[in-house]
């Protein structure tokens, strides 16, 4: 099942658990977004225009696109001029796509554990620490040997 939805000026084909990186949205506070559709297809190759078709998103991430740089130049008159543009994006997450009472739902995202942080026991970080300390101070560096200059050649 797949869906071919407009956002930002553009067209993209979807399909339930796809992420999407479209143009910055604005984006309600339950982070739920709802695209227009233009069309569905349950098969390959079978492509149907639906009116009662909605395929909505989650907003995973919003962030800011690579640098690019615009270099504007005109020869032999001394014109240079140079600018950036980063572009703004909005990550989405298709989690349902739903045609003449039919869904297809996107299947959950696994939750993230914390991971436990390792504990050292107190008495013997410090000593490990001071023991570290002791070795690297009593290295010295090797002495520098000089370097034989080849004799001068006779005239």
């Amino acid at each position: 099942m797949y869906a071919v939805i407009r956002a930002g000026g553009k067209q993209y084909r979807v399909a339930p658990g796809d992420v999407v990186r479209v143009e910055k949205l604005v984006t309600g506070t339950d982070g739920l977004v709802e695209f227009p559709v233009l069309a569905v297809s349950s098969e390959e190759g079978n492509v149907a225009t639906k009116s009662d078709a909605h395929v909505v998103g989650q907003v995973m991430e919003e962030g800011r696109g690579a640098k690019i740089l615009v270099f504007h130049y005109k020869r032999k008159k001394q014109y240079k001029k140079l600018r950036g543009h980063r572009q703004s994006y909005t990550a989405v997450r298709i989690t349902e796509i739903a045609v003449g009472g039919q869904s297809f739902k996107a299947p959950e995202l696994p939750k993230k554990e914390a991971k436990p942080k390792k504990v050292k026991p107190a008495e013997e970080a410090p000593e490990e620490h001071a023991a570290e300390k002791k070795a690297s101070a009593k290295k010295k560096a090797a002495p520098k040997k000089a370097a034989k200059k080849p004799p001068a050649k006779k005239k």
